[in-house]
């Protein structure tokens, strides 16, 4: 994948990112109806809840409208990284909405309140989740299709969303059938904990991606074995070094040849190699340094390996 190709699918990647938005607003909508309808605290926490999912998602537009900028005379590596910046705000909003949560549900449980029309609440509410689980499932594909960062963390938000609405709903069910108003706040608080595990996940992945972690295992497998056929043809390597910054990967290593070889076959043996990674792994740069097999010297750096 060329940078320019990066850029053109960045860009198309935003109006994933306003999907995400228009079903934040419709859900805001139909959930505070549930809440207005029922006075149900468990549905006020669902209603917070896709108040992040519509901050969120106005992250992830602004986040992946500057990862698709060129590089820069200041960001020689372009501007990538900007995604994980949208998924580590949204993980914090998601903890600022559970503490919010907690708080209304310990009011609740302190003085008990009645739900009225919970049937037509509950309709209105799994309308919006519906809508929301529609929205998650085409966030998710295009995420892992793209290895969007943004996305992918939209899409599990909203995923999250889900469990918790049917949760809220069953509660709800729950308390018209048996008039146990406290299961009603509980069943919140239940919530805010899957919330919080949720935000403490994105915050984690987010702020792994800003410190150069090394790629996934499996991808590191894939190199590997690229290199593993160059190995089985004599060419030895070493300083192995990888790291992934959103869509883009980076893989730079010394790759030692033998000392008779011209420059000019050392080079098209490294295009191709670089090539070889690049197909294997789509979106990668790959940076060699080409040294002679025989010399001592070229062995001094061995203790970069990864």
């Amino acid at each position: 994948m060329t940078y320019e190709s990066f850029v053109v699918n960045h860009s198309s990647l935003q109006r994933y990112a306003w999907l995400s938005v228009a079903a934040a607003l419709a859900t805001i909508i139909l959930k505070g109806m549930a809440y207005w309808l029922t006075g149900s605290i468990g549905l006020l926490s669902d209603a917070v809840e896709s108040v992040v999912n519509l901050l969120g998602a106005g992250m992830a537009v602004v986040a992946l409208t500057i990862a698709a900028r060129p590089p820069d005379e200041e960001h020689f590596y372009g501007h990538s990284k900007a995604e994980y910046f949208s998924s580590g705000a949204e993980g914090t909003l998601i903890l600022i909405a559970a503490l919010s949560i907690c708080i209304a549900a310990i009011g609740r449980l302190i003085n008990p309140q009645p739900l009225e029309r919970a049937g037509v609440g509950l309709a209105v509410s799994a309308i919006a989740s519906l809508i929301n689980f529609g929205v998650a499932r085409i966030l998710l594909r295009a995420g892992k299709q793209h290895n969007s960062i943004a996305l992918e963390a939209d899409a599990r938000h909203l995923m999250t969303d889900v469990w918790t609405s049917i949760g809220v709903i069953g509660s709800v069910l729950a308390v018209s059938l048996t008039g146990w108003q406290p299961l009603d706040p509980l069943v919140a608080l239940a919530v805010a904990a899957n919330i919080v595990w949720s935000g403490i996940q994105l915050v984690r992945r987010s702020v792994s991606g800003l410190m150069d972690s090394a790629l996934p295992p499996k991808e590191r497998e894939v190199v590997l074995a690229v290199l593993e056929r160059y190995r089985n043809r004599g060419i030895q390597y070493h300083a192995l070094r990888t790291r992934q910054a959103a869509a883009r990967r980076f893989v730079s290593l010394h790759v030692l040849v033998p000392g008779s070889w011209t420059v000019r076959r050392g080079h098209q043996m490294m295009e191709q190699l670089e090539a070889d990674i690049r197909n294997a792994l789509p979106g990668t740069s790959v940076f060699t340094h080409m040294e002679p097999l025989e010399d001592p010297l070229s062995l001094q750096d061995a203790e970069l390996n990864r």
